[in-house]
C-alpha cells in the first residue's frame, strides 16, 4: 500500500480514507452507506475517487461512482481522476470513469490532456476510448506537445497509429522545434518511426541546433531508425554534426555493420574527416577540464578507437586508407590499442604492423594498452604485441616506458603484464663472482 495512504491512517483519517487505504471495497461501501460523503476532500486535497484510482482497484472506483462521486472533481493541483487513471494505465478504470461522465476534453495538472497521458502510459484501447468520447487528437499542451508526440516519445506505436488515423498532425512543430517524428526517434521504437514516415512525416525538418532526423537517430543510438531513414531519404552524408562527426564515423565507431554498409552504398566517403565540435563545455572553477579539440579523423580510426574490427574491415574494403595518421600522431594501430578490443588490435596489426610506431607524445601501442585499467581483453592484447616483439623499454616524451607504467600501475594490470612480459633473469656476467 502507498506510504502516503498508510500515513493517513496514523493521523486518524476518515472511514472512507481508511477503507481505500486498506483496499477494502466492503468497508468502503459500508462507510458510504452510513452517510460518508463520496466527494469530501481528503487530507491532501484530493477526492476519494482520485485516491481510489491511485490504489488501482476497480471495485473501489465503482463503489465511489455508485455513491455519487464526481468523476471530474479535480484536486488542489488540478489533477482529475481521469488524468490520473490514464497515467496509471488501468484500462478498466479509465472505461469506468468515461462511462460515469468523466470529460476527456478537460486538461489536467499543468495542462496535460487525459488523451496525452493515456497515449504515453496506458494501453491503446484507452486511447481509442477517449477518442470515441470526443477527445481531440491534436490538442497541444502548454509546451506545444500533442498526444501524438506523447505517444511517439514513449514508443507506443499502436497509440501513434490510432492518433494518426484520428487526424493528428504528423508535422506539427513544438516551440522548441520538435515534431512527432523527432519524438518517435528519441522514443526508440522503430515501428513508431515507420508509421510516421508512412503517414508523411517531413524528413527534411530541422530541429534544435539544425539537427536532422538522421543525426538525431545517431545521437540517440537508434540504429534501426537510422537504417530506416537511410532507406527512405537521400541525406548529405558529408554533413558534420554538433559533435564534429559524419554519419559514417558514428556508425563505424559503434560497430553497426548494416548501417555502415548502407552509408557506404549511399556514397559516404570512407576517408572523410571529422570536423570541429560545436559543443561548448562548461566547467566549474577548479573542477573539470574540457576535452582537447580532436584532430580531423577518418572513419577507420574512429572504428579502431571504438574497438570495432568488423567495421574496420568494411571500411578497408571500401577504400579506407590504412596509413592515415592524425595530427597527434595516432594511426590505426594506436587507436585500436586504446580500444580494449583484442579483435580490433589484431586486425590493426595487419594494417599497421610496426609496433614501435609512436604518437606525438612518444607513446607506442604497448604504452596505450597499459594506459588504462584491467579489462578482460588485456592479456590477449599484450600477447598480440609480445608476439610482434613490442619493446618494453621505449620511453615516451615524459620518460615512461611500458615497463615503468606497469610497475607503477594497478596491481591487476601489473600481474597480467608480468605474466606476458616476465622479467629477464640477471645476465651470466652479473652472476659472475668478483
Amino acid at each position: 500500500m502507498l506510504e502516503l495512504v498508510a500515513g493517513l491512517l496514523l493521523a486518524g483519517a476518515s472511514p472512507v480514507a481508511e477503507a481505500i487505504a486498506a483496499d477494502d471495497a466492503a468497508a468502503l461501501q459500508a462507510a458510504l452507506a452510513g452517510g460518508a460523503d463520496a466527494n469530501a476532500p481528503l487530507e491532501y486535497g484530493e477526492s476519494p475517487l482520485a485516491r481510489a484510482v491511485e490504489v488501482q482497484d476497480l471495485a473501489l472506483v465503482a463503489a465511489l461512482l455508485g455513491a455519487g462521486a464526481k468523476p471530474n472533481l479535480a484536486d488542489v493541483n488540478g489533477l482529475t481522476p481521469l488524468a490520473l487513471a490514464c497515467e496509471r494505465g488501468n484500462p478498466a478504470i479509465v472505461s469506468a470513469l468515461l462511462k460515469a461522465g468523466a470529460d476527456p476534453r478537460r486538461a489536467g495538472a499543468e495542462g496535460a490532456w487525459p488523451l496525452a497521458l493515456c497515449a504515453r502510459f496506458a494501453p491503446p484501447e484507452t486511447v481509442a476510448a477517449l477518442l470515441a468520447k470526443g477527445a481531440k487528437a491534436d490538442a497541444p499542451d502548454p509546451r506545444g506537445q500533442t498526444p501524438l508526440m506523447w505517444a511517439a516519445s514513449a514508443g507506443k506505436a499502436d497509440a501513434v497509429a490510432l492518433l494518426v488515423k484520428a487526424g493528428a498532425k504528423v508535422n506539427r512543430v513544438t516551440p522548441a522545434g520538435f515534431t512527432p517524428l523527432f519524438f518517435a526517434i528519441a522514443g526508440g521504437n522503430v515501428d513508431a518511426v515507420a508509421l510516421l514516415v508512412d503517414a508523411g512525416a517531413d524528413l527534411g525538418h530541422r530541429g534544435p541546433e539544425n539537427t536532422s532526423a538522421l543525426q538525431l537517430a545517431l545521437y540517440q543510438k537508434n540504429w534501426a531508425a537510422a537504417e530506416l531513414l537511410m532507406a527512405r531519404e537521400r541525406w548529405d552524408l558529408a554533413e558534420i554534426d554538433r559533435n564534429g562527426n559524419r554519419p559514417l564515423h558514428v556508425a563505424a565507431a559503434a560497430g553497426q555493420g548494416s548501417l555502415v554498409a548502407a552509408l557506404l552504398r549511399a556514397g559516404a566517403d570512407a576517408n572523410g574527416l571529422t570536423g570541429p565540435s560545436r559543443i561548448t563545455w562548461v566547467t566549474e572553477a577548479n573542477f573539470g577540464v574540457a576535452p582537447p579539440p580532436k584532430s580531423p579523423t577518418p572513419p577507420l580510426i574512429s572504428a579502431a578507437e571504438g574497438g570495432q574490427a568488423g567495421a574496420m574491415r568494411q571500411l578497408i574494403e571500401a577504400g579506407a586508407q590504412r596509413g592515415a595518421v592524425l595530427d597527434n600522431g595516432t594511426n590505426v594501430l594506436l587507436a585500436a590499442a586504446s580500444s580494449r578490443s583484442p579483435d580490433a588490435l589484431e586486425y590493426a596489426l595487419t594494417l599497421a604492423p610496426d609496433v614501435t610506431f609512436a604518437d606525438a607524445n612518444g607513446m607506442t601501442a604497448l604504452h596505450r594498452v597499459l594506459g588504462g585499467a584491467w579489462h578482460p581483453g588485456l592479456e590477449r592484447m599484450l600477447r598480440l604485441l609480445a608476439a610482434r616483439r613490442a619493446r618494453t623499454d621505449l620511453a615516451d616524451k615524459s620518460g615512461r616506458t611500458p615497463e615503468t607504467m606497469a610497475e607503477g600501475g594497478l596491481a591487476t594490470v601489473r600481474e597480467v603484464y608480468a605474466k606476458v612480459f616476465p622479467q629477464k633473469p640477471p645476465s651470466a656476467l652479473a652472476l659472475k663472482p668478483l
